[in-house]
């Protein structure tokens, strides 16, 4: 124990949280993902240096002596042994199911009454972000590369950004456009399928200033590498300063299920001209944003291809 201590103490942050990215205090959530992973390595690594020792002690103590011809005795059969070797592994595993069931449970508690609701919408290759509570939105076209960079950097201010207020409970909708896609903030430490025709949601509390990045982690097609988006988390006024921003710029309103691929099969009506009329507070500019699998995003890319 006190040999434990004493390379613990030597330990970075870094190491003591398992190599995993950011820090336990970004979200509600992190310090509990970051303890039940810790504690896991931890009892693993346990066992395995039992097992290596064990394994270097027997090839040692009964190794082939000089001189020595035939086989050795042969043992069949050790009931203690055999009862010991089921029981353990038994117990780690129904022990992990337990700690890994009970937290999950914890971060899939959703919120009785949420401080933001955010509805977000995966399409290929981009992202749609509905602030629900203030009515309004921005449209996401994918990650472009650099033109004049050589090492193909990517456009930062083209990656789609959400904005989400420190210390706030947030409840995130996760819907799809088309395939299947995954919302993963990384530093987060959490990720959820996005499935069409199913919502499903995410409850989290952001506690630290900051931009941390996300990504599709669900392969969704040709330009999924491209499926970027920018998480920052400000305060409340910096976070009402920026939806009235949005609503000064003319994104008023929720781009809905009215987009999605499964809209545009031959057969159903477009969403953009019903009974010959325009949908309602939406521009041009706006509908070649979020139309299907964002039709702006499919203009650049094919101009850069």
């Amino acid at each position: 124990m006190v040999t434990m201590g004493l390379l613990l103490a030597g330990c970075s942050q870094e190491q003591l949280q398992g190599f995993l990215p950011g820090s336990p205090d970004t979200t509600n959530n992190t310090s509990m993902v970051t303890g039940l992973w810790v504690t896991s390595w931890i009892v693993l690594l346990a066992v395995g240096v039992i097992t290596w020792g064990l394994t270097i002690w027997a090839v040692v103590v009964f190794r082939r002596r000089r001189g020595q011809t035939g086989l050795p005795v042969q043992l069949r059969y050790n009931m203690p042994i055999e009862i010991f070797y089921t029981i353990v592994p038994l117990i780690l595993v129904l022990g992990f199911f337990a700690f890994t069931a009970q937290d999950q449970a914890d971060i899939e508690q959703p919120y009785a009454q949420p401080d933001q609701t955010i509805s977000v919408y995966g399409k290929q290759w981009a992202w749609d972000f509905n602030y629900v509570d203030q009515n309004t939105y921005t449209a996401g076209v994918q990650a472009q590369a650099n033109p004049t960079d050589p090492n193909g950097q990517l456009v930062e201010s083209q990656i789609p950004t959400l904005y989400l207020p420190v210390g706030k409970k947030i409840t995130i909708e996760l819907h799809s456009r088309d395939v299947i896609h995954s919302f993963w903030v990384i530093d987060f430490l959490y990720k959820k399928d996005m499935i069409p025709g199913k919502t499903n949601y995410m409850y989290v509390t952001p506690e630290r200033i900051g931009t941390f990045s996300g990504k599709c982690a669900e392969l969704c097609g040709e330009y999924h590498s491209n499926m970027l988006f920018n998480v920052k988390v400000v305060s409340q006024a910096d976070f009402d300063a920026y939806t009235a921003s949005l609503k000064a710029a003319g994104n008023v309103g929720q781009l809905g299920d009215d987009y999605n691929r499964n809209t545009n099969l031959p057969g159903t009506t477009s969403p953009l001209n019903e009974g010959g009329v325009a949908l309602p507070a939406q521009t041009p500019a706006t509908i070649a944003d979020t139309v299907g699998t964002s039709a702006s995003g499919l203009a650049i890319t094919s101009s850069s291809n």
